[in-house]
């Protein structure tokens, strides 16, 4: 029994190891992501170097970059990947609070307005990782978002909620306005306002004629 015993304490104890690890390299890899992000943000493409990152992450060395992310493209596709989490995180209960078709309309509207207003500094990577070459690393996260909306405005469809039109037209036009706020929320325009007009903008030409 003790034989077994000790086994068991001994294999519990590397899978506790292997958290400890995972989490450790999961931390650094994060801290790297988001000095990557204030950089891009407050400096550019250009002077966001590994070596201006381990700076701004208070790391010692390049190496403890490249063992995670094997170039600068890797790291900026991680940097998309992390916009799109963080997106993802700060939408998800105000979604999932939502009931009907239309309610969940507005909902996505205003989070996603929401985000871009009280995001900024990943809002300004994205657009400078977008301008120098990095639209691949976006692009699957948008098709991904605008058939996610397909599928919401042909569930709506399905229950009577929408008129009849072509869902993927409509969602690639809803994400093409969600997106453009961004530069209208940096001249100035109240959040509020912007997703306000839009959820009405698109409560309108979703619903059925009277």
């Amino acid at each position: 029994m003790a034989l077994i015993g000790g086994d068991i304490a001994v294999r519990r104890c590397g899978a506790m190891v292997m958290t400890t690890r995972q989490a450790a390299t999961a931390a650094r890899r994060e801290q790297i992501i988001r000095a990557a992000i204030a950089l891009l943000a407050e400096r550019g493409y250009q002077t966001t170097t590994f070596e201006a990152i381990c700076q701004e992450a208070g790391l010692s060395s390049k190496r403890l970059i490249t063992y995670h992310f094997s170039s600068k493209d890797a790291l900026f596709a991680a940097v998309a990947d992390q916009i799109v989490a963080d997106g993802e995180t700060f939408m998800r209960s105000a979604i999932e609070a939502a009931t009907g078709a239309r309610e969940l309309l507005a909902t996505v509207i205003r989070a996603n307005v929401a985000f871009i207003a009280d995001h900024t500094p990943q809002v300004r990577a994205l657009r400078q990782i977008l301008l120098n070459g990095g639209l691949g690393d976006w692009e699957r996260h948008h098709i991904e978002s605008v058939n996610r909306l397909a599928r919401l405005f042909a569930d709506g469809q399905r229950t009577g909620a929408f008129r009849s039109f072509d869902p993927q037209v409509m969602a690639a036009a809803l994400r093409a306005s969600i997106d453009s706020t961004a530069t209208l929320l940096s001249a100035g325009l109240d959040p509020g306002v912007c997703a306000g007009e839009l959820v009405e903008l698109f409560d309108r030409c979703t619903r059925e004629e009277s």
